[in-house]
């Protein structure tokens, strides 16, 4: 996730030749990492936009686009960066430590972001899942099948883990919170160590989960299979997939609902076709057309960036300068004016602003934090 980008990448790429980085790659995980920054820090929680709130359960809202974004991506960019290696003749087995350890790293990672967190909020439990971990996960896994599946397989596994995922659900009867079966598992295995326990029956629930990781890992490869498109420019398949995969998400939600929470294969297959476009207006756009890449300093420092605002989170949390930063520097004086929505989507949009510069900095200076 790291590196300088070219401003165009050719139509057609020979397969052996070294890989190039792609800008509009590194702009589109720039902008949904930004996105992701934006969400998570919000002045006021009880005054958000609804835009920019996750679907309480069943439904999909914009912010639900941003984390299988971010997976599809990972996807897209194993392909770009592991595949012509394993093609140039690199060992595959070495390869596959280094995927097994960066992913290790990244789990690694959000474990230690739940410590701080368990410290700045004062929590009754730790949480051991959550976002980081689920990136590492995927990321390991999709890393793998990239060195030692063929695409066939690669997407046998993405059909099975659709049709699989769906049995068990099903399986499980009810879908509602906290009763359903992918729930019901996570809190078996992770016991407290969940996101969320219901006072009421004590059930748990995360959802970052261990049993929903089965619809993030579908997600990574679709975005896999994009990414050895758009390295051998079949821009026509990206349209295409992208299409079908919303026109079969949206029949799919008739049975099972879009559900980001439970990452249901009908969100899986609709988020993922919404990406495919995405990914190749951003290629249309900054690769071949010259536009600017926008976002791109986040996206050559993703992890960390993300990893860094959490800990400033953290870090203001625990001091106790959160609150009176928000009060003094725009609740007091935007409120009465604006309403307590303004203030609250302002600070959001400086804590981005923020870490904008930070990365616009280490990016100047060509300095990249890989984990």
């Amino acid at each position: 996730m790291s590196g300088a980008s070219n401003a165009s990448v050719s139509r057609n790429i020979p397969i052996g030749a070294p890989a190039p980085r792609y800008a509009s790659v590194d702009a589109l995980r720039g902008v949904t990492v930004a996105a992701m920054v934006l969400v998570n820090n919000p002045g006021d929680w009880g005054h958000v936009y609804a835009p920019l709130e996750h679907a309480a359960w069943h439904g999909f809202t914009p912010t639900d686009l941003i984390f299988p974004m971010f997976l599809f991506i990972v996807g897209v960019s194993i392909a770009l960066a592991l595949m012509p290696r394993l093609e140039r003749g690199d060992d595959a087995r070495t390869l596959t430590r280094t995927v097994l350890v960066r992913g290790a790293r990244i789990v690694g990672l959000g474990l230690l972001l739940h410590l701080c967190a368990l410290w700045a909020f004062d929590l009754p439990h730790y949480r051991v899942m959550g976002v980081l971990q689920r990136i590492g996960l995927c990321f390991a896994a999709a890393g793998v099948l990239a060195l030692h599946a063929r695409p066939r397989l690669q997407w046998l596994m993405f059909a099975t883990l659709l049709v699989g995922y769906a049995a068990l659900l099903a399986a499980g009867g009810s879908l509602d919170p906290f009763a359903n079966i992918a729930s019901r598992i996570d809190h078996a295995v992770l016991g407290v160590h969940v996101y969320q326990l219901d006072p009421v029956t004590g059930r748990g629930h995360d959802p970052e989960g261990l049993v929903s990781t089965l619809g993030a890992l579908a997600t990574t490869l679709l975005g896999l299979r994009a990414g050895d498109w758009l390295r051998r420019g079949d821009r026509r398949a990206l349209w295409i997939a992208g299409l079908i995969a919303m026109a079969a998400g949206l029949a799919w939600s008739l049975w099972q609902p879009l559900n980001k929470n439970l990452w249901t294969p009908s969100y899986v297959l609709w988020t993922g076709g919404i990406a495919c476009w995405v990914l190749a207006m951003f290629h249309r756009l900054i690769d071949l057309r010259g536009w600017p890449p926008l976002g791109r300093a986040f996206g050559v420092n993703a992890i960390a960036a993300y990893a860094g605002s959490a800990f400033m989170l953290y870090a203001l949390v625990a001091s106790g300068w959160l609150e009176p930063l928000y009060q003094q520097a725009f609740a007091a004086w935007m409120t009465p004016r604006w309403g307590a929505f303004v203030p609250s989507l302002a600070y959001a949009l400086a804590f981005v602003a923020v870490w904008w510069i930070v990365v616009r900095v280490l990016d100047a200076r060509r300095i990249y934090f890989k984990i």
